[in-house]
């Protein structure tokens, strides 16, 4: 096992490399000048000092000494600086969004696992009966329902429609709360407070984000489970007069859960992807809505750095998932 992890982290080396080339071309090759907008906003710059800014921002250089300029800085920790909000796009992209990402990916996926393994596993058991067939028909709704369409229904419902038709309080429009901990330290807020805001702020965005990663792996873990159930050898236990439940969650579970083990380690990544699109709609200042805040003003430093982070989080997945399958199947060695 070390020297198959020590192989795949040597071959993510030049995999990172080729992901960070495409990631510079397609941001490169934006329509556009990116220093346009600054143009626009400074009437009265001349044209030669527009062209004194491209050659600081260093534009004038073709793509290719761009992008090596870039990497000998980002190999030394340097991801530049970023023209919007005027600080370095490492500690703006890995401190001040990151962190809030990371509370919308982890609470959607650790939902959507406390949803899916056991639906799914109902649905097996249970196999054409009128909840498996629900169960199917949910699951193909929320695999066909767009994201920004489930976003902007849900806003309409719960911030818009149920409050003003039964005059209830609606769920915020999206953002975060103003709440800070030191309003909790110096006693002007409870925890519980403190906690009911994020709740109320974080259960649409979640909603949204996980309701595709339900879908998936309630079908994944409904096929999973019906291929295991018919096994010789858990035909076997229970000729054997074993209880059924143990027959299902000793016996049959752990090698069900051995797809689900890999798609979720693959689909880490695709729910930050997700939360591009779910922090636009819900406003959520997360990393999702700086990338998309970064391409559409040209912040080329922050676009690099965020869009980099998610390539490496999909080579690092891919490796932790294969790591987990040898761990869940005892079969599964690597050499």
């Amino acid at each position: 096992m070390t020297t198959y992890i020590i192989r795949r982290l040597g071959q993510m080396l030049p995999l990172l490399f080729f992901a960070s080339v495409a990631i510079f071309t397609l941001v490169a090759l934006q329509p556009g000048d990116p220093l346009d907008e600054l143009r626009m906003t400074n009437p009265l710059m001349t044209a030669e000092q527009f062209q004194q800014l491209r050659r600081a921002y260093g534009l004038d250089q073709p793509i290719y000494v761009r992008y090596f300029k870039w990497l000998g800085r980002a190999v030394g920790g340097d991801l530049g600086r970023s023209r919007t909000y005027g600080l370095p796009a490492a500690q703006f992209i890995f401190e001040q969004r990151l962190p809030r990402t990371l509370v919308l990916t982890v609470t959607s996926l650790t939902i959507a696992l406390l949803i899916a393994i056991p639906v799914g596993i109902f649905s097996a058991v249970r196999q054409y009966s009128a909840g498996d067939y629900t169960i199917t028909f949910l699951s193909f709704v929320g695999l066909s329902t767009p994201n920004f369409f489930l976003g902007i229904i849900l806003l309409y419902l719960f911030v818009i429609y149920i409050p003003e038709t039964f005059g209830i309080r609606g769920f915020p429009v999206g953002g975060v709360p103003n709440v800070m901990l030191a309003d909790v330290e110096s006693g002007r807020i409870t925890w519980g407070g403190f906690i009911g805001e994020w709740v109320r702020h974080l259960v649409l965005p979640v909603f949204t984000l996980a309701t595709g990663a339900i879908a998936s792996w309630t079908r994944f873990m409904r096929a999973s489970m019906l291929e295991v159930l018919s096994q010789d050898y858990v035909r076997t236990a229970r000729s054997k007069g074993l209880n059924e439940r143990k027959v299902l969650y000793k016996h049959a579970l752990r090698n069900g859960l051995i797809p689900i083990v890999t798609l979720v380690g693959l689909s880490m990544p695709a729910l930050f992807n997700g939360a591009l699109i779910t922090e636009t709609i819900f406003s959520y200042p997360g990393m999702g809505r700086a990338i998309f805040d970064s391409l559409i003003h040209k912040d080329f430093n922050v676009a690099m750095a965020a869009l980099v982070f998610i390539a490496i989080l999909v080579v690092f997945f891919n490796l932790i998932a294969d790591i987990m399958y040898a761990v869940v199947d005892p079969r599964i060695r690597y050499d």
